[in-house]
């Protein structure tokens, strides 16, 4: 079994009379990691959120209703939470009433989540977000060499771990995954009735991935009004299919202040939107592949770090831009990802003569694991 970053982290926090709350994407791992994690223990009970009689067992609950369900457990794990109502009146009385329980739960939506949790739970939780496999565990799990050799399946086919796991069934998992998964959460929430056109925005998304978007444009591609298809972005994102990045600006005359970028956090969801699984060779879009690939998996590094570093792209009036720059401190780099190693870059001459102490690197097919390791 692949070691997935978050666990020695949650192993630790068990037992400090906090919640854990465990957010990612159906299918990710997360259950499956908690499994594996508490392995070796029978004092834990599961509670599905999915599961009709464990929402109706929350609905009116008492902190003497709870103490009789959870009975001698030690640990509460409640898979896909945001589907009960309530459920952070309920985790708070949990840890009020019962303090020598552990409460786990995990959520695929952190808009539903999130929003019932915040308040009941001020001061009483320990957030973490679970990704996609990353460039990181598979390296550990399979080594450096044989990580980089897959490069090129990994831009087609993505890093869910049952794509990782089901060598040569890859086109058939991240189909059932698009179908039966992707769209589950965000259908439920109860604003979204035009189906056919989330699908439809999500398709123009995945042509445009690493492009400048434009809502205005997008709502015209989509049949949908502009405020409709920034909801919808936002939805994507808080379903952590998508993500959205900044453009960087000192508010300089020349600059772009509020342009957006938009990625998916797995390659392999993308193409599966669009039902493109050929491979490189074959493709027009590669280098957006690579850039897509290579943001999200430096944002995953980084928040699981923890680290405080601000990410964006920059693009100036006339044009000129920059992949990818990062921000700790005031420390400025500047990056710009080139899939063909031998393709020369430099920093715009007004971005170096304004940010004169910004780092400046290249990464390519070649030496990508010093930016993601």
């Amino acid at each position: 079994m692949i070691q997935r970053i978050l666990e020695k982290a949650i192993q630790q926090r068990l037992g400090q009379g906090k919640a854990l709350i465990l957010f990612g994407a159906r299918q990710v791992g997360k259950t499956t990691m908690l499994k594996n994690m508490l392995r070796e223990r029978d004092d834990v009970l599961w509670l599905n959120g999915d599961e009709q009689d464990v929402r109706s067992l929350f609905e009116n609950a008492s902190s003497t209703m709870l103490g009789a369900v959870i009975g001698r457990k030690k640990i509460v794990v409640i898979d896909e939470a945001q589907r009960i109502v309530n459920i952070g009146l309920c985790l708070k009385l949990i840890i009020d009433n019962i303090p020598d329980v552990q409460v786990v739960a995990t959520g695929s939506s952190s808009f539903d989540l999130s929003n019932m949790i915040n308040e009941p739970l001020t001061g009483r939780k320990i957030e973490y977000w679970m990704y996609p496999l990353s460039f990181g565990e598979l390296v550990a799990h399979n080594g450096l060499l044989e990580e980089k050799r897959l490069l090129a399946h990994r831009l087609v086919y993505g890093s869910y771990p049952d794509v990782v796991n089901n060598v040569g069934d890859e086109k058939m998992v991240l189909s059932e995954l698009a179908d039966s998964y992707l769209y589950k959460d965000i259908l439920m929430f109860d604003k979204i009735k035009k189906s056919d056109k989330l699908v439809k925005l999500l398709q123009a998304l995945a042509f445009q991935m690493g492009s400048e978007v434009s809502y205005n444009e997008l709502s015209q591609t989509c049949g949908l009004d502009p405020k409709t298809v920034e909801n919808y972005v936002m939805l994507l994102e808080q379903s952590y299919i998508v993500f959205r990045l900044g453009s960087f600006s000192r508010n300089l005359r020349n600059e772009l202040k509020f342009a957006r970028k938009i990625y998916f956090w797995d390659c392999g969801i993308r193409n599966a939107v669009i039902g493109n699984y050929q491979m490189l060779e074959n493709r027009l879009d590669t280098g957006a592949l690579f850039e897509n690939y290579l943001v999200s998996e430096r944002l995953k590094k980084l928040r699981y770090e923890k680290s405080y570093a601000k990410s964006y792209f920059w693009r100036s009036t006339t044009k000129q831009e920059i992949d990818y720059i990062e921000d700790i401190d005031g420390q400025l780099t500047a990056v710009e990802f080139k899939w063909n190693p031998k393709r020369k870059a430099a920093l715009p001459l007004s971005f170096s003569r304004s940010y004169a102490d910004t780092d400046f690197k290249v990464i390519t097919r070649d030496n990508y694991e010093s930016f993601l390791l």
